[in-house]
């Protein structure tokens, strides 16, 4: 079991900012509540797979909606977290047991903070995994949903102080219609616990070191940073990553429909990428890029938009007209490579008629000097 301080809580942030493709909720937000929490006194602790005991009970609280730049309060960031812990708590009340550690539901800003906010406010600690290794736009884009292990029951708590159980659902893609349902209700957002599961069912149902990895981009960033070495590059190196593309956003365009963040952004290359073009799509997360007009990366896959400056992650609908852009990507994990995993996760769910490419396959890697 390690105890995270607060540097690595940025760091950690940093990491699944840039690992949330686009999405996973707000870093900022994010680590604002973290930091607010070990101010106050609660630890955050992170334990391995190996060190969850086979017979205990564990569950993912994370918070399920659309984000609005335009609409977000300065004044409350840590309300989300709140209605993760009324759903988890809510959810140990039903079952009639305390839970044994917190699972992120994705890798994301905002997402893998609250569950640690979560955990923290219950006095457990969190799995050093998750069932996507990444951020994604829909409840049943989990690595669980591809194992057939349930989703419920469930709970799901509301800002305005309602609270549901959800005993019985006819799968995942049902539950994702009922709490986005919900989530649209009350102003785009809604807190959820789902998922009980075993320690011994768990591990081999989930992305093992996925919160490990992204602490440890995270830190390499930082620290490329602070000896003026290139940040982009750094995330390159540490993740096992792509260079794909650098440019300056020249259109920008996103809504909110049905309790998603629905948008596109359109690049256009500079410096060894100045004759090309490059688009994305996406939906909550980047789902899909076009390089030229032709296919470049798809789900499950990860495409990531960073500052080239900084090596920060830019968030949907944040990246914004103008903006200078590095475009990298990292393979998925194994278990989406699957059947199953491209049926629930690849381009034909997303209406797509394009088969699945790995990214490997499509782009040349040089992890020492982001050169494609």
């Amino acid at each position: 079991m390690k105890s995270l301080t607060g540097q690595d809580l940025e760091d950690l942030i940093r990491g699944c900012a840039i690992l949330g493709t686009g999405g996973g909720g707000s870093p900022q937000e994010g680590l604002r509540a973290l930091r607010e929490e070990l101010e106050n006194g609660y630890e955050f602790k992170l334990i391995s797979l190996d060190e969850t005991p086979d017979d205990a009970m564990l569950a993912s609280p994370y918070m399920c909606g659309s984000v609005n730049p335009e609409d977000s309060n300065e004044g409350k960031p840590t309300s989300k977290g709140i209605e993760c812990l009324w759903a988890f708590e809510a959810l140990e009340e039903y079952l009639g047991q305390n839970f044994y550690a917190a699972i992120p539901t994705e890798i994301g800003g905002g997402n893998t903070a609250v569950a640690m906010v979560a955990a923290a406010r219950r006095g457990i600690p969190i799995v050093d995994a998750d069932p996507a290794g990444r951020s994604v736009p829909e409840l049943q884009h989990t690595t669980f949903y591809t194992r057939d292990i349930p989703i419920g029951p469930l709970a799901v708590a509301t800002a305005m102080k309602d609270t549901l159980i959800i005993t019985n659902v006819a799968d995942d893609g049902r539950a994702e219609a009922i709490v986005r349902a919900i989530a649209v209700a009350s102003n785009n957002s809604a807190g959820v616990a789902d998922h009980p599961i075993t320690g011994q069912r768990l591990k081999s149902a989930i992305v093992a070191g996925s919160v490990s990895r992204a602490l440890a981009i995270g830190k390499a960033v930082r620290e490329a940073r602070s000896i003026g070495e290139d940040p982009v590059n750094a995330a390159l190196v540490a993740g096992q990553g792509y260079f794909l593309f650098a440019g300056k956003v020249n259109k920008a365009t996103w809504k909110i429909e049905e309790g998603f963040t629905i948008g596109e952004l359109d690049v256009s290359g500079s410096s060894d990428y100045s004759s090309h073009n490059y688009r994305i799509w996406y939906k909550n997360e980047h789902i899909i890029s076009w390089l030229d007009g032709k296919t470049d990366v798809t789900v499950p896959d990860l495409i990531c938009v960073l500052d080239p400056r900084t090596g920060e992650a830019i968030t949907n609908p944040n990246c914004k007209q103008g903006m200078d852009v590095a475009v990298i990507g990292y393979s998925s994990p194994e278990i989406w490579r699957t059947r199953s995993g491209l049926e629930a996760f690849g381009p034909g769910h997303f209406g797509y008629d394009i088969p699945y490419q790995p990214l490997e396959q499509n782009n040349r890697l040089n992890k020492q000097d982001g050169v494609r």
